[in-house]
Parts: structure tokens; C-alpha cells; sequence
């Protein structure tokens, strides 16, 4: 992905000129996440360079808001809040950042193929936390997205050494919390509200039984900043494309060759199995 990054504080300009009331470009995937920090790392940063890797036509979209829940998009939806930094990467992989933007202005800036939803990290195991508020936030997407397919970001477990204040909630223990992930997220699967689940919690733990160990985040809940980064990466690339990311040739620069393979093949085996942890040997 190109570094070069635009700051734009008035987006009436922007907004104008990419507005989904033109025609949708054939072949090219459009794919907006409403998150925060964690779905920073997961698209953001690899994901483009992988599908420009493997020949695929992609605009990423993620509307931001450090630690938020989905009790704060949905309060947001209704007050049409312009809260969210917007961070879209465009098809030639520049990135633009515009601020003071609300998710009605993010959702009708491009005729999206997917729209991401996902909870906050520290009660992404909390079905009832989680399903309080989803429903109202799907209700709404899909008021103004009919044809965009939803999917759910499955976030990961915390790093075994946690200091994250969240972590309490799951009593302190990465096979807790990542168990009650794959509880929540198998719950959401079951229920047919969402085209499919993006396991990238599955390819971190399954990512965590390779060489590498349980050193995929860089403070003990958000990723590593390259192999972390890039293995959650493969996972989205793998279940949006339906194709076998070990065959993709991406590689960044700061990624070794070991590293790579493991991310690659802890997000294929992820994707075929997304709620049990799969060995890696390598």
C-alpha cells in the first residue's frame, strides 16, 4: 500500500466526488468496517498489498473510533453523529483520512459489496452484552446498505500476560476469553444475519501454536505491527476473495519468509476451521 496519507477536516468535497450514487465499478471489491482500534489493525495495512498481490480489484473503508463498542455505533446511527475518523484506501492503495465524519455519510460514499460489523474487544466473548445493541446496528446498516452483505469481525484473544483492564473479564485467561469468542461468534453464525464470519481470532490462536508463540501483539491486545498485522490480514483476504491465501506470492518487506507461511497458513486453517484452534508446525 502506498504511504501517502491525506488529511481532509471538510468532507462536503470528498464525499461529492466518490458518492454511491454512481454506478458500482465492476470488479472491484468494496469493503467498509464499522470498528475501532482492531479493525485498524486488521484492515489497514496488509490487506490491499495481498489482494494487489493476488491480481484483485479492492477499495477498503474503516470508520474509527479508538475502543468502541457497539453500544456507541448504534447511539452515534441514531444521533448521526459525525464521530468517526474515516480511513478509506483507495484502488490505487492511497490511504485518506477525513475527519468528523458519521456512518450515514461512510455508508453512502461507495455502493459497498460488504459492510463489517464488530464489539468492542473486552466483551467480544459477552453474547448478551453483544446482542443488546446488534440488532439495532444491523436494522440500521441495512436501512441504508440493502445490497451491501454484512459480515462479523471475530477479534481476538488477549496476549497470555494482559495488562489490558478487560481481561478481568474472562478471568484473566487467553483460552477463556478466546473460547467465549468462538461461543459468541458461533452464536452470531447461527443466526443467518451475516453473509459469513471473518475468523481472525481463530488465526491468531492458531497462529500462536507455531514457532512464533504467544507474541502476535504488540501490548498484549492490539497486533504485532507486521506478522500479527498480516496474518489476521490473510484471514480477511482469504473469506472476502474465496481463495486459498497460502497461494497469494505477498510477502512485505519486513516479513520473513517464516513468518509469512505461518501467518498465511494459520489464516487457511482458520477459515476452514474458524471456532477450534488448528496446530501449525512450523
Amino acid at each position: 500500500m502506498k504511504k501517502i496519507i491525506l488529511l481532509f477536516t471538510i468532507t462536503v468535497f470528498f464525499f461529492t466526488n466518490t458518492s454511491a450514487q454512481q454506478s458500482s465499478d465492476d470488479g472491484i471489491l468494496k469493503v467498509l468496517a464499522i470498528g475501532n482500534s482492531f479493525s485498524d489493525d486488521a484492515v489497514e495495512h496488509f490487506l490491499y498489498d495481498i489482494a494487489k498481490a493476488g491480481n484483485k480489484k479492492i477499495i477498503i473503508g474503516n470508520m474509527y473510533i479508538g475502543g468502541a463498542p457497539i453500544v456507541l455505533h448504534v447511539k452515534n446511527a441514531t444521533a448521526d453523529k459525525k464521530a468517526y475518523s474515516y480511513r478509506k484506501i483507495n484502488l490505487d492503495g492511497e490511504k485518506n483520512v477525513t475527519k468528523n465524519v458519521s456512518l450515514a455519510e461512510a455508508i453512502g460514499n461507495e455502493n459497498w459489496d460488504y459492510i463489517s460489523l464488530q464489539q468492542a474487544s473486552s466483551f467480544s466473548g459477552q453474547y448478551d452484552v453483544i446482542m443488546k445493541d446488534l440488532p439495532k446496528l444491523i436494522s440500521y446498516v441495512q436501512s441504508l446498505a440493502p445490497n451491501a452483505k454484512l459480515i462479523y469481525h471475530q477479534t481476538w484473544a488477549y496476549q497470555q500476560d494482559s495488562k489490558h483492564k478487560g481481561f478481568a473479564n474472562y478471568n484473566k485467561d487467553q483460552t477463556t476469553m478466546y473460547k467465549s469468542i468462538m461461543d459468541v461468534t458461533k452464536r452470531i453464525d447461527k443466526s443467518k444475519a451475516f453473509a459469513f464470519i471473518v475468523p481472525a481470532g481463530t488465526s491468531i490462536q492458531n497462529a500462536r501454536t507455531s514457532s512464533i508463540g504467544d507474541h502476535f501483539t504488540r501490548d498484549g491486545f492490539h497486533l504485532q505491527l507486521t506478522y500479527g498485522r498480516f496474518t489476521v490480514a490473510c484471514a480477511w483476504y482469504e473469506k472476502l476473495f474465496n481463495e486459498d491465501v497460502r497461494q497469494n506470492p505477498c510477502q512485505p518487506e519486513k516479513i520473513s519468509a517464516l513468518e509469512a507461511k505461518i501467518a498465511k497458513e494459520a489464516a487457511h486453517k482458520a477459515v476452514k476451521k474458524p471456532f477450534k484452534v488448528s496446530k501449525i508446525k512450523l
